[in-house]
């Protein structure tokens, strides 16, 4: 009776599987900020994507871990990067799966910021727009399927959008990290990623936790410039925001669960404070309720091995 009442559907199918994949990796290599999840090599991925879809998890989001950084960031468009690599490999293993790569500088950048720096330490926006459309044309060549920028300069979408149309994939769409707030909750992932900022922060350029409107402003200019999808980041402490923004616009909405937030969840799983299974269960409803279409989570395969 209550499957006949439910009101919020939760399957496989709206789940994101984030990947970090690391240069020079052989094999998995376990992320201690975050139990249960690995860095991979590329000779891991193709094993991944079986796997993945055996679970009939759709869609993956990469990260990836280069050999080397610089200023520039310039791992990031490079022909033979890491995620360029790991988006062919992946493709090949199961074409159907749905790659979706993170566009932005931090990861490899040598000052883990995610633009090009004025001399004072700031971020140069207009600059850095040049860069991060050609890292988009990049891995929209290597065949990733969908592109998403998380870097939050303004005008990005837009930027990004012309160099898609320009260089031939203007069938490729844009799921913009739309309302992307400055939070705590991003430290495991830091550390997965190798990509905290060596000095300062980055609230000059990330949004306010305080601030609902504004998240809406910034959703909704994204879409403006051409946003196919757009995304509220993180999940859990911004649930207000992510409703406003589903009962504001038509285009699909995803929310992340990040990396904090799964982590919290783990510890007090291993601690016996929580049952593990039932408290994915509720978050990631909680999620879908709140209004997202699709979640981004580190907990898509535990929830998918159970369903």
């Amino acid at each position: 009776m209550r499957g006949l009442v439910r009101e919020t559907e939760l399957t496989p199918a709206h789940l994101v599987y984030p990947l970090f994949v690391e240069a020079g990796l052989s094999g998995r290599s376990p992320i201690e900020s975050m139990p249960g999840q690995d860095r991979l090599g590329l000779d891991a991925l193709a094993a991944e994507a079986r796997e993945l879809r055996a679970l009939r998890i759709p869609a993956v989001l990469l990260f990836g871990l280069p050999p080397e950084k610089d200023e520039q960031g310039s791992g990031a468009w490079a022909r033979d990067g890491i995620v360029q690599q790991a988006a062919a490999i992946l493709k090949d293993a199961a074409p159907e799966l749905v790659v979706i790569a993170d566009v932005c500088l931090c990861e490899y950048t040598s000052h883990g910021h995610c633009g090009l720096l004025w001399p004072d330490g700031t971020v140069d926006n207009d600059a850095t727009l040049p860069l991060l459309m050609e890292t988009a044309v990049s891995l929209a060549t290597a065949g990733c399927d969908i592109i998403a920028p998380s870097d939050m300069m303004d005008g990005r979408v837009a930027a990004i959008r012309a160099g898609l149309d320009q260089g031939g994939f203007s069938q490729v769409p844009v799921l913009s990290y739309a309302a992307k707030f400055a939070s705590a909750f991003y430290g495991p992932f830091r550390e997965a990623a190798e990509s905290a900022p060596a000095f300062g922060d980055r609230r000059g350029y990330q949004m306010d936790p305080a601030n609902a409107r504004m998240a809406l402003d910034e959703v909704l200019t994204d879409i403006d410039e051409g946003a196919d999808m757009v995304m509220v980041k993180p999940a859990l402490p911004y649930l207000d925001v992510l409703r406003r923004v589903r009962d504001a616009v038509d285009v699909p909405v995803a929310a992340y669960n990040v990396s904090g937030e799964y982590s919290m969840l783990m510890a007090a799983a291993e601690r016996g404070w929580i049952d593990r299974d039932r408290a994915i269960d509720e978050t990631l409803t909680s999620i879908r309720r709140a209004g997202a279409d699709m979640v981004i989570t580190y907990h898509a395969r535990q929830w998918a091995e159970r369903h």
